[in-house]
């Protein structure tokens, strides 16, 4: 089992989330990587070493962007949470 630890721009996100259905979607994920980090899509170029997991909800795509750390025990770092619009232009901002 991975620990889930969350960045602060993810956190904001989670907080202000109002849709029921829509956390519950979120929260299915988190579960799932928390089992199994690797299920998601590793990204390449400028985003190496960050994993992307895809939700659709409500005809709409939702992007979890995460790092998976397993030197100083196992933990899965959420990034950045959100729909897939401009989604990548944030996460390049925020690891900068």
């Amino acid at each position: 089992m991975y620990e889930i630890l969350f960045s602060p721009a993810a956190e904001r996100y989670f907080k202000k989330l109002k849709d029921k259905q829509l956390r519950l979607k979120f929260k299915d994920a988190l579960i799932r990587l928390q089992e199994n980090p690797y299920i998601g899509r590793a990204k390449q170029g400028d985003l190496s070493g960050i994993y992307g997991y895809d939700l659709y909800y409500n005809k709409t795509n939702y992007e979890l962007a995460y790092s998976i750390f397993e030197f100083d025990g196992k933990k899965v770092v959420v990034l950045l949470a959100g729909t897939r619009e401009n989604f990548y232009e944030e996460l390049k901002r925020l690891i900068k």
